[in-house]
């Protein structure tokens, strides 16, 4: 950070400034192993101010201002929205009205963050855009998703358009079908509130496996830079199919809810047996879906995507197979079916990347194994691989908005996810399908991939 900065902290509790530092030494010596008396700590603290009030007030607001005016850093001011959507407009609206989203020089930037969800919907994302839009350019605004500012994420654009090795296989006549999987083990923790009102498709698929399907499908850009990388991957979302035919039905897209189990050697109760949720919710827990892309690239070409709760391990990755050899000319030789060449991009919790071959296992006879070369950003690179949101933050610091979600991408993504809301809706199940906790999901989503004569991988 630049020698002059600081942070103001802004919520509804009053609080000194001396308080808020206490508050704050105590999570570094949490979260960063940082000591009251370290240097780091201390001055990191003397940095810290707080504003409280009511959101709603426009009198916060004014004091804001004047917080500001008072530090007067002599450069810009970055307003980081960690607040719930539902008081998203209020605050952009207050932060307008009093003057604090417009820019000066280029010294004096104004510059604004927000977290998802962003919009429940597409006619609500719209509206949001809206708002912001009256008050903030659009390069003002900086809609943060943490899966953006992980390392593995940023380097499969590298992988892709640095290496001249691997971009040439990169389409339909060497790939056969793309999976993208995030799974988690926890269930709906504490979050039942919101999680009552999102689900899986909002909370997971709409953000966070658009973003990773977008940089695997998307063109080469022209240059590295902000505008060129999401005009590719705005590209690569307006290729996706839709997923509801004209009859208002889909058959490529599967719900279902955690049941009670076992996970990590615990026993874990049901979604329905949570605290806070409606026990007859039909909320959905896990997603999968099957898509395919109009473009030359990929015509043909399935992309499995599944995202759930209380499943066997915790682990994001994307899974690309490539297409077998046109003929088997070891089948009569060995006594084992030659596996499909795989390429896995483990975007967390281990970052890295592997590829599985063919080779020959030693002895006078002639039979094959497949084996994994592997690259892991520790074991290569050594050190701590960055939190994403250290990347992210200083990024929106910076003025570089490469790995933030455009407006156009939030609303066609949502483009393709309503539909499927509103087909789930106007279906008024009083039940869905059901998976035990610690099992990778429903029969459905086994039957959905099978149909096509696959099967997911096993992680």
């Amino acid at each position: 950070m630049p020698a002059r900065f600081s942070v103001i902290g802004v919520a509804r509790d009053s609080m000194s400034d001396a308080a808020f530092r206490t508050l704050l030494q105590g999570s570094l010596r949490e979260f960063a192993g940082l000591q009251q008396e370290d240097e780091v700590a201390t001055s990191l603290a003397q940095r810290m101010h707080y504003v409280g009030g009511d959101f709603r007030d426009p009198a916060l607001f004014q004091s804001l201002k004047a917080r500001l005016d008072e530090i007067d850093t002599g450069s810009g001011a970055l307003f980081y929205l960690a607040i719930p959507p539902s008081i998203y407009a209020t605050v952009i609206e207050q932060l307008g009205a009093v003057g604090l989203a417009s820019q000066g020089s280029s010294q004096q930037w104004r510059r604004i963050i927000v977290e998802k969800p962003f919009g429940t919907d597409l006619a609500s994302a719209r509206e949001l855009n809206q708002i912001l839009h009256r008050h903030f350019s659009e390069d003002q605004v900086y809609r943060i998703d943490h899966y953006l500012g992980k390392e593995t994420v940023q380097n499969l654009m590298v992988f892709r358009f640095a290496n001249g090795m691997f971009e040439p296989i990169w389409n339909r006549r060497y790939i056969d079908h793309v999976q993208i999987t995030a799974a988690e083990t926890v269930g709906v923790e504490r979050r039942a509130n919101y999680y009552e009102g999102a689900g899986a498709l909002r909370d997971m698929v709409q953000n966070h496996l658009m973003q990773l399907l977008a940089l695997v499908a998307m063109e080469p850009p022209i240059t590295f830079s902000a505008e060129s990388v999401r005009d590719r991957k705005m590209d690569a979302l307006m290729a996706v199919q839709p997923l509801v035919d004209e009859t208002g039905h889909t058959t490529d897209v599967v719900r279902a809810q955690y049941g009670k189990g076992w996970v990590a050697g615990l026993e874990v109760p049901a979604y329905r047996e949570e605290p806070g949720v409606n026990r007859e919710s039909t909320t959905e827990t896990f997603v999968a879906m099957r898509m395919f892309l109009d473009s030359w690239r990929w015509a043909g070409v399935p992309f499995y995507l599944r995202t759930g709760k209380r499943l066997p391990k915790r682990t994001t990755e994307i899974a690309i197979q490539m297409r077998r050899p046109p003929l088997e000319i070891f089948k009569r030789v060995s006594p084992t079916p030659v596996a499909p060449n795989l390429l896995i991009v483990n975007v967390q919790p281990d970052e890295g990347i592997s590829i599985r071959f063919e080779a020959k296992i030693p002895g006078t006879r002639m039979q094959l194994a497949p084996v994994m070369m592997n690259f892991r950003y520790r074991s290569a690179f050594g050190g701590s691989v960055p939190e994403a949101y250290e990347t992210l933050l200083l990024d929106a610091t910076l003025g570089d908005p490469t790995l933030f979600a455009r407006h156009d991408f939030v609303e066609g993504s949502w483009g393709l996810i309503t539909p499927i809301l509103e087909c789930w809706g106007a279906e008024k199940a009083r039940a869905i399908p059901t998976y035990e906790s610690g099992e990778w999901g429903p029969a459905e989503a086994d039957a959905l991939i099978s149909r096509d004569g696959r099967r997911w991988r096993t992680l």
